[in-house]
């Protein structure tokens, strides 16, 4: 089974035949599949008139048992500060989302879920899985497992 990539990879080696093309081979693959997987996402959240980053913020608040601060929720997605207040103001507006002041500091808030925010997730989240389960179709239960260890293994570094 030949792929893009491997025309590509072909090609360098033709070119350039003094290097190893392997790890092109692999970052290739991965850029090509998150590409393919983010717009297959993406549907899914468009469906809910939602954004990647909103569904993210959402997801994240749903998963905890305790609201979080907004240095919290920006830490955890790795977004600046300014792109949070943004989002969490338009969550707000939309009812998905309730701020509340801090009982020890003033200057702080707390981010919660609305019922509203609550059900809108409980209404995604199994959409949203099952879309992911589709896109690992391909592979076995087996191969799920090496592939998410592999993974992991990366991340780790």
């Amino acid at each position: 089974m030949k792929d893009h990539v491997d025309k590509i990879i072909a090609q360098w080696e033709v070119e350039r035949p003094d290097l190893d093309y392997t790890s092109m081979g692999i970052v290739g693959r991965l850029n090509k599949v998150s590409t393919i997987w983010m717009k297959q996402l993406a549907e899914v959240f468009k469906q809910y008139q939602i954004s990647a980053v909103e569904f993210d913020i959402l997801a994240t608040l749903r998963r905890n048992s305790t609201p979080l601060t907004p240095t919290e929720l920006y830490k955890e997605l790795m977004l600046s500060s300014g792109a949070m207040s943004t989002r969490l103001e338009s969550l707000v507006k939309r009812g998905l989302v309730n701020r509340s002041s801090s009982a020890e500091d003033r200057r702080s808030c707390q981010v919660f879920l609305t019922e509203d925010g609550k059900s809108l997730m409980d209404d995604i989240l199994g959409k949203h899985v099952q879309n992911m389960q589709s896109m690992i179709e391909p592979l076995n239960m087996e191969e799920q497992t090496i592939i998410a260890n592999l993974l992991k293994k990366i991340l780790a570094n």
